[in-house]
């Protein structure tokens, strides 16, 4: 192509999209989007593309940060104007509180008509300021191929999160001189990413680490983002200091490792919950210090000192204050730590102190375990779960929220990038749209949707998507008749009264829901055949549901109620025959 030409607003859309390595964009059609549609159509032809139709906007925006959790891509989304960009705004805060780097392009009036309330007019731009890195409104055409580019740049730069570009309608059709501007060519002072090391860090860390008897590395979301998983865990296993991760941070070390203790925080195991409320030196490694984390704040690692590294420099002393804080993007940190740690290589690491440390954890892990329900009348979401975790190690898992949730976090052992869950802002009906924009990313790769009776009932339009696509999803209901958490909470703290959770009354057949959608539908409601059904639905060549009927008042132990610690948990005399994990 030559460097200048005549094309319009849409064409330079789609090419500098395409420029930028797009394949996949999730979206639904509308009025004041259709110039971008119609160009869309030529570039789908020619195959250098393609556009998944999404049932709702909603469902688009989640599938696009399915989409980029798994692949650490950038997902792309259309909608159009007024509802079409408001059923967006969900997904939006879900991605910029999780740190997700997604695109939304929307349509919007034409030029002429902004401001005058036109039909379907509404201020995208205004309404997502506060949930978006970053937001445009294209106003002149000539600025679209650099806006387009900026705008892959900003996602990805520095801590991740989604960016919103508005096109008024008569953008996408005008008509000039084109000229492609490549991401390489974005200079933006402001996104570049710092990073504040100095060896007198690494001196600090390390006199630290060597003086810690009861060390404990702390690892949160931006570990996956920054794609350090193995660096971690060789800092892990050097110290041999045990790792406890967030919600978002899991998959970073496997879960059957000696030194892991799974997730911490208010559903976080026994054993990780003790190990950071007794810990004398915290290393914070791309975590925020979330209320769901740390229960009641100055109780949360009182007695540690703490490092803490992160990509964004509001995050360090925002709810904590660290004795080391270091600002920069976290694998070049911890590899560079690696590096200065071979100036010591005749130097034994093990820290002699710690061995009791390890001890005592293993005791706590040995008298606090997640157990899973066995010799029991009912089905339980645990045991399915486990036996899930263990039939299908390496499928990529997404979440909806709430009791499944929690007890997916607990169960299921996952690799970087192979777990997709709401988690900042626990967004009921993220899990089966995302598990679309995974599987689109994963062609080759198993993708298991974990959800609830409540939670599936958020976005079940999806199904028309999975069916269209042939999409050989597994979705698996943890089917207890209530918005679990919910009832839980309501019987914990409300003097058990039960205020609209319950969900019986008007929900699906699941399995013939399926069947209308054109999906395998299965039900298992014992533990006689569990096993079975759960291989037939893993094994099954195409998309199918699994409707598991599991015990109605089983709730999600262990539990740190509101304003206690994390020492102080409920739920750990709970007696059951179980199995030990």
């Amino acid at each position: 192509m030559s460097s200048n030409f005549f094309v319009s607003g849409a064409y330079a859309l789609i090419d500098t999209l395409i420029r930028n390595g797009t394949y996949h964009i999730f979206g639904y059609p509308g009025g004041a989007i259709l110039p971008i549609y119609d160009e869309l159509f030529r570039w789908e032809e020619k195959e250098l593309i393609k556009h998944i139709l999404c049932r709702h906007e909603q469902g688009a925006v989640h599938a696009a940060d399915g989409y980029a959790r798994s692949s650490g891509k950038v997902g792309i989304c259309f909608a159009t104007s007024g509802p079409g960009a408001t059923n967006l705004v969900t997904g939006i805060a879900t991605a910029q509180m999780d740190s997700i780097p997604v695109i939304l392009i929307t349509g919007q009036v034409a030029r002429p008509f902004i401001g005058t309330d036109a039909f379907q007019e509404v201020d995208i731009f205004g309404i997502t300021l506060p949930i978006v890195k970053h937001s445009y409104v294209v106003r002149d055409p000539r600025d679209m191929s650099r806006i387009v580019s900026e705008a892959f740049y900003i996602s990805q730069s520095g801590r991740p999160g989604p960016v919103l570009i508005d096109i008024p309608k008569d953008v996408g059709l005008e008509k000039f001189s084109y000229k492609f501007v490549p991401k390489s060519h974005i200079n933006l002072p402001g996104c570049q990413i710092t990073n504040s090391i100095k060896e007198k860090h690494f001196d600090k860390m390390l006199n630290l680490i060597k003086q810690s008897s009861q060390p404990l590395l702390y690892v949160g979301g931006g570990a996956i983002s920054a794609n350090c998983s193995h660096l971690i865990r060789e800092l892990a296993e050097k110290f041999q200091i045990p790792i406890t991760t967030t919600l978002m941070g899991k998959g970073v070390i496997q879960e059957t490792h000696c030194l892991s203790l799974g997730m911490l925080g208010m559903h976080g195991t026994a054993y990780a919950n003790f190990a950071v409320s007794e810990c004398d030196l915290l290393i914070a490694l791309g975590a925020r210090f979330d209320d769901r984390v740390t229960g009641k704040l100055d109780e949360f690692a009182c007695n540690a000192q703490v490092i803490h590294v992160d990509i964004d420099s509001a995050e360090l002393g925002k709810n904590r204050i660290p004795q080391v804080a270091i600002v920069g993007d976290l694998k070049f940190i911890v590899q560079n730590f690696l590096n200065y740690l071979e100036q010591f290589e005749n130097d034994d690491f093990n820290n002699d102190l710690t061995t009791s440390w390890l001890q005592r954890i293993s005791v706590w892990k040995k008298n606090y375990p997640l157990l899973v329900p066995k010799n029991v009348s009912f089905l339980s979401a645990q045991e399915i779960l486990h036996y899930l975790s263990k039939s299908q190690p390496d499928a990529y898992y997404t979440t909806d929220v709430g009791q499944h949730q929690m007890w997916s976090a607990q169960f299921l052992n996952v690799l970087p990038r192979h777990w997709m869950s709401s988690s900042g802002l626990g967004t009921m009906g993220y899990g089966l749209p995302a598990a679309i924009g995974v599987q689109f990313a994963q062609i080759n790769h198993q993708v298991i949707c974990i959800s609830g009776d409540a939670s599936f009932q958020m976005n079940l339009q999806e199904l028309g998507t999975i069916s269209q696509y042939n999409l050989p999803i597994k979705i698996v209901v943890i089917n207890n008749k209530w918005q679990g958490m919910v009832r839980q909470w309501q019987q914990a703290f409300y003097g058990e009264r039960y205020s609209h959770s319950n969900m019986e009354k008007g929900s699906p057949n699941l399995v013939k829901l399926a069947q209308s959608f054109g999906i395998l539908g299965l039900e298992v409601d014992s533990r006689v055949n569990m096993e079975s059904v759960i291989d037939t639905f893993c094994n099954y060549n195409g998309p199918v549901i699994l409707d598991c009927r599991v015990k109605e008042t089983e709730n999600c132990y262990p539990m740190v109620a509101p304003g206690k610690s994390n020492s102080q948990m409920i739920g750990l005399d709970k007696n059951y025959t179980a199995n030990k994990i």
